[in-house]
């Protein structure tokens, strides 16, 4: 149990909440949410004591094992699993242990490791750090890369990984979805619903605010008010709270101006004196009331395009992807290595690119904006193209006016590669990209935000764009955006994270263009900001492409939907609902155990290189050589019980040699019965061993012919 009482906290001058009293259950998981500044982060440094309160008291139970996301991550030589498997302490220091006495062939240490991993059910810990980070999106080729070999969007998510793997009676999630895809967004969400402690999370995602939490506490005006629900019945309480206090306030009013009516009439009367005072004294008593203050509506607004031709831009047969030297040049969230590693997406331009809003120079940007930075009508593959790392192959996507495309995808699929070929920022490794003359791009990157220029103001960004517009109509501009007053001549330094993604849309809008390019768009943006965003999109006339991991966006503004997955890109024909059904029947697929793997892999090495005729012939010919004919439906679903025992057996398989390395590991095995204890251990994990190759052989068959 979590107690406020009477409790105040401040940041410098600024007093964020005041009078806060409010008790937070054990198992409960709060949504905390509030406009940008309200205190939610401050209020997460209270709770980890790094701020010490204003006023009155924060009561936490003394043994609460709190954990929380850390804000950095140093570049680490480490590997991906051991830190978050580190995020385990205890166990991890016990695993070192073992290793260090297995080194120095000290079995009595080993023997006592072992006792201790049992004592903390430590044995699967590597298997749960494993599954976080391939919840996660780690391919499991990863997961022995070092940390420092992260780009910083992957390291965001390795320490999610090490906070989730911490054992905790209280887990605190500073927007956790950050970062992640909508796959992984999907995962996390089944994640934390079955977290057993007490989860509070800050996040603008109202759709994994809806599916996570049971309570919301919301931050306004200094104060703090919990609510039962998810944050969709939040918001139907607090209008009826506000419409409520309305009516009461109105009345209070009316009651009010009634008594001193009656005061200012007859007071002076002797004959209605006593009645008068009675009056006085009644009108003291009232209660003082709030009227209900409305807060300022964000508007956005996207102008319309000067000329919107109906067909915009389409890909034909085009292999989209990364000249071998652009490895060094990475810059993306999506690419997991930061240079010269496993690299599924890379970045290809740095951040000064050309792109609307990617980099500083933002004349480039313009100058892309309105097509002249690349070939319009017309770019095609050079016949020779040099090496290069192909992500998507065989894509055809067009764009027509009007049209409203969501890409579906796990990070590292390919989608800020297809955004990035849409642009032209990436050159095609085979077939044609056609643009209408008056095409005009509206590009938002993942590292815009960050590519703002430092040390200026908004007004010099927009100057960047249009240097001959007068001063009045930059300000005009910018004020539309909510960049009022005084705010269009201070730096972006100062600006959070949701001021300057505001500001880079509002450079992108000024642009007018008739194709907007989102990828992950959302990411600094408040609930309110989101909420304006979807609305202004809803009534942009032109064609667009987003990419996000806010389902709640994606719904509102997206008409069609288009899955980038496999080195492909397809329509998907079906909503979000259907694609988180459609991902859960994928990780539901049986896979192919690690062993049974490596014997795959062993007999396709073994196996002679196919030649002459076999080698020659066309697709479609060994696709026919290759056919076997279909299987009755009560074959196949033999077969799928039968891969059912034969997962179970090797499971049983893998559980008793796990014992028999437990016993082998005890010294005190060796010192007894002339070693026939040893004997008989080691015989029985030979024939375990005999066995399990046996059963995964014959999975490979069953696997076949089940898929």
């Amino acid at each position: 149990m979590i107690a406020f009482k009477n409790f105040a906290l401040r940041r410098g001058e600024r007093l964020l909440l005041s009078n806060v009293d409010l008790t937070l259950h054990a198992g409960h998981r709060v949504g905390v949410v509030g406009r940008n500044g309200c205190g939610k982060t401050s209020l997460f440094a209270a709770i980890l004591r790094e701020v010490e309160p204003d006023k009155g008291e924060l009561d936490m139970p003394t043994r609460l094992r709190v954990a929380s996301v850390a804000q950095e991550t140093p570049s680490l030589p480490d590997p991906a699993l051991d830190f978050v498997l580190g995020g385990d302490a205890e166990v991890y220091d016990v695993i070192r242990a073992e290793a260090a006495a297995m080194d120095a062939e000290d079995y009595d240490a080993v023997a006592a490791a072992h006792h201790r991993l049992d004592e903390l059910n430590g044995y699967d810990a590597a298997a749960r750090a494993g599954r976080l980070l391939h919840g996660l999106g780690f391919p499991a080729d990863t997961h022995a890369r070092p940390v420092s070999a992260f780009s910083g969007g992957w390291r965001v998510r390795l320490n999610l990984a090490r906070a989730l793997m911490k054992p905790s009676d209280l887990l605190l999630l500073d927007e956790p979805t950050n970062h992640l895809d909508l796959d992984a967004v999907l995962w996390l969400e089944q994640w934390l619903l079955k977290y057993p402690g007490t989860l509070l999370l800050i996040s603008h995602d109202r759709e994994f605010l809806d599916g996570v939490s049971t309570h919301t506490l919301h931050l306004n005006d200094g104060k703090a008010k919990l609510y039962t629900g998810d944050y969709t019945s939040f918001e139907h309480q607090r209008a009826e709270h506000l419409r409520l206090q309305q009516i009461n306030h109105e009345k209070v009013q009316a009651e009010r101006a009634h008594l001193q009516s009656f005061i200012d009439r007859f007071k002076a009367k002797a004959s209605k004196a006593k009645q008068a005072q009675s009056r006085v004294k009644r009108l003291a008593k009232l209660a003082d009331t709030e009227a209900v203050r409305a807060e300022r509506a964000i508007h956005l607004n996207f102008a319309e395009p000067v000329r919107l031709p109906h067909s915009l831009i389409r890909l034909n047969h085009v292999d989209a992807g990364y000249p071998v030297g652009a490895a060094s040049a990475a810059t993306d969230e999506n690419a997991v290595i930061s240079a010269g590693a496993w690299q599924p997406e890379l970045a290809g331009a740095g951040a000064d690119a050309p792109g609307v809003g990617t980099g500083a120079n933002f004349a480039a940007a313009a100058k892309l904006a309105t097509g002249m930075g690349y070939a319009g009508a017309g770019d095609v593959a050079a016949e020779a193209a040099p090496a290069a790392h192909v992500v998507l192959h065989d894509v055809g996507f067009g764009l027509e006016a009007g049209d409203r495309v969501g890409l579906l995808g796990p990070n590292g699929a390919g989608k800020s590669t297809l955004v990035k070929t849409l642009v032209g920022e990436l050159p095609l490794l085979r077939g044609e990209r056609i643009a209408h003359p008056d095409l005009k791009l509206g590009y938002f990157a993942q590292h815009t935000v960050e590519s703002l220029h430092a040390g200026q103001s908004p007004l010099w960004h927009l100057r960047q764009i249009d240097a001959t517009a007068g001063e009045q109509v930059l300000r005009n501009f910018l004020g539309q955006w909510n960049f009022a007053g005084e705010r269009v001549f201070e730096s972006v330094d100062g600006f959070s994270g949701g001021e300057r993604a505001r500001l880079a849309l509002a450079l992108i809008a000024y642009l007018k263009p008739n194709v907007l390019l989102l990828d992950e768009p959302t990411n600094h943006l408040d609930l309110d900001m989101r909420e304006a965003l979807a609305e202004a999109l809803s009534d942009f006339p032109g064609a667009i492409v987003l990419v996000s991991h806010d389902r709640h966006l994606i719904g509102l503004v997206c008409e069609t939907f288009w899955r980038v997955a496999d080195g492909r890109v397809e329509p998907f024909d079906g909503d979000l609902d259907e694609y988180a059904s459609w991902l859960k029947a994928r990780s539901n697929k049986p896979s192919m155990p690690p062993a049974a793997k490596a014997s795959a892999a062993l007999v396709a090495a073994k196996a002679p290189p196919v030649v002459g005729a076999a080698a020659a012939a066309p697709p479609d010919s060994v696709a026919k050589q290759a056919s076997k004919p279909p299987r009755s439906k009560n074959a196949t679903d033999a077969a799928a019980r039968r891969l059912k025992q034969v997962e179970q057996r090797i499971a049983d398989l893998q559980s008793e040699a796990r014992h028999i390395e437990e016993e082998l590991a005890n010294p005190a095995v060796y010192n007894s019965d002339g070693n026939a204890t040893v004997l008989r251990l080691g015989q029985r994990q030979a024939a375990l061993g005999a066995e399990r190759e046996t059963l995964e052989a014959e999975w490979l068959g069953l696997y076949e012919q089940v898929g």
